[in-house]
């Protein structure tokens, strides 16, 4: 006899860390629709209920009593809807990172994660006590068995699940993007279902939170580790997958996307929801003619609109002609607000304040640090006088060797392409000149330089930058020795020159703004070394 379809609403939400009411709102407007589309049940995301990462707000007693007063409020308005949330949970002196099952008016059961990720972003065993026992709940005749996030990404705890009884795994998720992400997530959970023999649905968190992005995309795989759903990614979404004569089907698998089109949507997802989120009126930064900040420029534009994207040139006597053209054509373009200040009179006043100080010393990098001081001085007025945040647009190569001005060109609230190499600043530069040129072409060609002297280009302190990244990814991404990455092919003088401007800078790198984490391991949560620090690294 054919099984009476189980209709899942997978809710890929953007739920706001700490924001208790507005989350549990959401989760409410999910539920109505998922019951006027006749779903059976409704899967939310991991901790959903108070937003992920919670942080140290995991610490403080009353956060939990405010989620547990959400969790009755919704489990007194639930029906025969069940309805999985993720929740924090504290249980006498211990804490959990759990997912509740909430049917018939009450909490029908409560899943507690088994494994607490302690590596690259994540930090729940500072926060969380592990679970020790599988959950399987029933629901219209299905044996349902929850997994939270980690527990599916390594043995154990799936198969736990199907011993327990399940017949269906729903795991749920706050898996943070970075490229090709998606991908890894279907290796891994084709694993679980290979071992366990037995279908999932995974739902994912959507949204930006600080530095990290995630992108949603949740999906379902058929027993035999089909595709059978796919959402979209960097959106919100319903949608619905069915269980049937013990497994999956669905209509929806959205079309496969390139590395390009995701990292353009997490940056621009991550300053939408940085700046709304944060209750920002808007964002202003300096633009420079460079490739750089002409993209930091258009993901703004991308996020936020226009209206609230404001650019300043700030030139100074080595600024190029074709600088201020390329800017005032982008400018026009993109219709944002456009304020040329010269810098030259502060750079008289400086020079007039230190010339006594300078005596007998030749000009060097003071000078030019002190340019991009100025710069960033007038900008830190501007976001004073307007409330709006500024920001920077300083990328990963040169946030890696200290290629930029401490409380100069780092000055700012927001740092976008932060983890963003200087090679794919370029492409991403041309797939947004995709249907047809908005930065202009000059921009893109150009040698790169940051005009603080005559004739200056980057390659006059830096290798070139296709062998500057393929560098500082071995080196910063991958943990290989200088002797690993010499032996690959790579000039032994440029393998040490990159690797001690790299730790030579760290210090700077600490007081640099949060930015938006795209990469296996950008400079923030992932990267943790020490300012002081003598290690000889193996050459």
């Amino acid at each position: 006899m054919a099984q009476d379809p189980l209709k899942i609403a997978v809710a890929q939400l953007n739920c706001v860390v700490g924001d208790i009411d507005g989350n549990l709102e959401k989760i409410r407007q999910a539920a109505r629709r998922a019951r006027k589309a006749g779903a059976h049940v409704l899967v939310t995301p991991e901790l959903s209920l108070c937003g992920y990462p919670p942080e140290d707000l995991l610490l403080r007693p009353d956060f939990y009593r405010s989620c547990d007063r959400a969790m009755a409020s919704l489990a007194m308005e639930s029906d025969d809807l069940a309805i999985v949330v993720g929740h924090p949970l504290q249980e006498g002196d211990r804490r959990f990172n759990a997912a509740s099952v909430l049917s018939g008016g009450r909490v029908l059961a409560t899943y507690r994660k088994l494994r607490l990720p302690n590596y690259e972003v994540f930090d729940e065993e500072r926060y969380f006590d592990a679970g020790t026992d599988a959950c399987v709940f029933e629901h219209r005749g299905v044996r349902i068995g929850l997994n939270i996030c980690a527990d599916v990404w390594e043995a154990g705890a799936a198969e736990a699940s199907r011993a327990a009884g399940a017949e269906l795994l729903v795991a749920i998720n706050a898996s943070p993007y970075h490229m090709d992400k998606l991908q890894v997530r279907h290796e891994v959970l084709r694993d679980r279902v290979g071992d366990t023999g037995i279908p999932v649905v995974y739902c994912n968190l959507v949204g930006g939170q600080d530095e990290l992005v995630f992108d949603g995309a949740s999906f379902a795989l058929a027993r035999n580790g089909g595709l059978r759903y796919q959402g979209p990614s960097f959106e919100e979404s319903l949608d619905f997958v069915s269980y049937c004569d013990s497994d999956l089907v669905s209509d929806r698998v959205t079309a496969p996307r390139t590395i390009e089109e995701d990292v353009w949507s997490a940056l621009v997802m991550g300053v939408r929801d940085y700046i709304g989120k944060n209750g920002f009126p808007g964002v202003l930064l300096g633009l420079s003619g460079g490739i750089d900040s002409a993209l930091t420029l258009c993901v703004a534009v991308d996020a936020l609109g226009a209206d609230r994207v404001r650019a300043v040139m700030m030139p100074s006597p080595y600024t190029a002609q074709m600088s201020l053209d390329d800017s005032r054509l982008l400018v026009q373009r993109l219709g944002v607000r456009y304020d040329e200040i010269a810098i030259a009179p502060a750079m008289a006043t400086f020079d007039q304040i230190l010339s006594p100080m300078f005596a007998g010393l030749k000009a060097d990098t003071t000078e030019e640090n002190l340019q991009a001081r100025i710069r960033g001085m007038l900008l830190m007025a501007l976001s004073n006088k307007t409330g709006s945040l500024v920001l920077t647009t300083g990328n990963k190569s040169e946030m890696a060797v200290g290629y930029a001005t401490l409380y100069g060109d780092m000055a700012g609230g927001f740092a976008v392409i932060k983890d963003i190499f200087k090679t794919f600043v370029y492409r991403l530069a041309r797939w947004r000149n995709r249907d047809g040129e908005l930065i202009p072409d000059n921009i893109i060609t150009r040698p790169p330089s940051a005009e603080l002297k005559p004739d200056q280009t980057d390659q006059d302190t830096l290798p070139e930058y296709e062998v500057l990244d393929a560098i500082i990814e071995a080196y910063m991404e991958r943990d290989e020795s200088p002797r690993e990455i010499i032996d690959a092919g790579y000039a032994e003088t440029d393998v040490r020159r990159v690797v001690g401007m790299l730790k030579r800078n760290e210090y700077k790198r600490r007081q640099s703004p949060v930015g938006i984490r795209v990469t296996r391991r950008g400079f923030g949560k992932d990267w943790r070394y020490p300012i002081t620090a003598r290690y000889q690294d193996e050459f």
